[in-house]
């Protein structure tokens, strides 16, 4: 998840909660990390699970009125 100077960061808390299962205590510290060095890695997925979850999180961030950007990169 990429940081931007708008989102609300409760709302990157719930999203994480929603769409990445973590708990309050891990979606926090997740959504600090995404704000202090601008991305965040929330879970590695299958890819096809992990554009599924993007799109999800794109639809709510849109939804809500976020401009919150989430993508999909392979791991090493």
């Amino acid at each position: 998840m990429l940081n931007d100077d708008y989102t609300p960061m409760e709302f990157v808390v719930v999203v994480i909660q929603d769409y990445f299962s973590k708990d309050i205590e891990t979606a926090t510290q997740i959504m600090l990390k995404i704000h202090l060095d601008g991305r965040a890695v929330c879970g590695i997925y299958s890819r096809d699970v992990a554009a599924t979850k993007v799109d999800q999180v794109l639809e709510a961030a849109t939804k809500a009125g976020h401009p919150l950007q989430c993508v999909c990169e392979p791991t090493d």
